[in-house]
């Protein structure tokens, strides 16, 4: 089945011709009608220690049994205890679901919404990396859409009922699932990766302590990282930013670009990793009223397929996607160039666009990032390009809305395909 999904046709009604004047009439009446729709942020807590402020948090909910979604490598850190601990301690029953795997699952989400059910939950609490953040909001989802089934729920606004309250406390800084209404999901048996997005995916509270980081393995640092600065540069770039969204952008991209590379050297810097959570939670909400793009659509897909890391897909492609969008990009780049501290002020616009390609390209060598994902094979580009442009058309308000062909051509290009042509010949 799927070597012959592989080979399918994208739709030719999507071929750019004819395809961009929809998608640009359709990006411009969602703008339109965006400032009259329910945004909102979590409740927000912040601090070395704050993580301590949750059974209080717990009780003002008037939550006696709480579900916890997190994975088994928070557990095995030593996170977990003391925070159930804690719990128990004022009287709240705590309920584990520790599966949670790096590109949750349909099944994931299954398993602890069975949790949540027999053992009389209320509310939620989840515990890690974007992984655990993004099952936890799911399960949320089926608690409040208990006859609607995880597939259903791809695209925009498919859930539309209250969710139980849930507290999200990332471990990691780079999704901001914490702050964002999009919640991803993969389905192992299609070999597809999706979002899911709705206002009722927003969390009730988030809890961004940065002592919990301590520690982080650097290629996460790393890759989580740039996948919070592509948050920030794609919602930037795109067409449907506002004031506030270019705000938390260029805050975002420059607490990155000063801290990252930093962190990535000296992970238990409480000030760094204070500063990433940060930057991945105001690059979080940029994206969640400006959306995100072309990078992202790609990532899903790879993800998807291959079982490749989000936020290393994202690192990777990034920089390629950039410099394909050529001068359509290079204002809106140089701007949140020169905005976040990132280039000199004094060349041109393109000049500046380039060197912040260049200086995206250089921290992902310095963190040992490749060029490339290897993963990738010239066989299932169809197949990719059709999942990635059905994801981003035409919802993303990206500055270059891609053909198929130009969607091939960046998933040879970040496959470094050619280059594997050429070692074979």
């Amino acid at each position: 089945m799927l070597a012959k999904e592989r080979h399918l046709k994208y739709d030719c009604c999507v071929e750019a011709a004819m395809f961009v004047p929809y998608a640009r009439l359709y990006q411009f009446a969602f703008r339109i009608v965006s400032p009259l729709l329910p945004w909102r942020s979590p409740q927000l807590i912040t601090g070395a220690g704050s993580a301590g402020r949750i059974p209080k948090l717990v009780q003002e909910l008037h939550v006696s049994s709480i579900l916890v979604v997190t994975d088994k490598g928070i557990v095995k850190a030593g996170i977990i205890g003391p925070l159930l601990e804690a719990l128990s301690a004022g009287g709240i029953q705590t309920w584990v679901y520790d599966q949670v795997v790096q590109n949750p699952t349909i099944q994931n989400i299954e398993d602890a919404l069975a949790i949540y059910k027999a053992k009389g939950c209320t509310a939620i609490l989840a515990v890690g990396g974007g992984s655990a953040l993004d099952c936890a909001k799911i399960v949320g989802a089926r608690v409040a859409r208990p006859h609607k089934q995880v597939s259903s729920m791809k695209g925009l606004f498919k859930v539309l009922r209250r969710l139980p309250p849930i507290i999200a406390v990332p471990t990691t800084a780079g999704t901001g699932s914490e702050t964002t209404l999009a919640a991803v999901i993969t389905d192992p048996s299609r070999h597809q990766k999706y979002p899911i997005n709705d206002f009722c995916l927003i969390p009730h509270s988030a809890v961004l302590d940065p002592s919990l980081c301590i520690g982080l393995p650097p290629a996460i640092t790393a890759t989580t990282g740039m996948d919070a600065l592509t948050h920030a540069v794609e919602a930037f770039i795109g067409q449907s930013n506002t004031r506030s969204t270019q705000a938390d952008a260029i805050e975002a991209s420059r607490l990155i670009l000063s801290n990252l590379e930093q962190v990535y050297h000296h992970p238990d810097s409480i000030d760094g990793r204070n500063a990433m959570l940060t930057a991945s939670f105001l690059a979080g909400k940029a994206f969640t009223r400006a959306y995100v793009g072309n990078v992202h659509a790609m990532a899903h897909a790879i993800g998807g397929l291959y079982g490749v890391p989000h936020g290393l897909a994202n690192a990777i492609i990034l920089p390629h996607v950039l410099r394909y969008y050529g001068k359509k990009a290079h204002k809106r780049l140089a701007a949140l160039a020169r905005a976040s501290g990132a280039c000199s002020t004094q060349h041109s616009d393109e000049e500046t666009a380039d060197a912040f390609i260049q200086r995206i390209q250089a921290m992902n060598k310095a963190m040992g990032i490749p060029d490339h994902i290897d993963a990738i094979q010239e066989a299932d580009i169809p197949y990719l390009t059709q999942h990635a442009l059905k994801e981003a058309n035409p919802l993303y308000p990206v500055p270059v809305v891609l053909s198929r062909r130009d969607m091939e051509s960046l998933f040879r290009i970040a496959g470094g395909c050619d280059k594997k042509k050429a070692a074979r010949s």
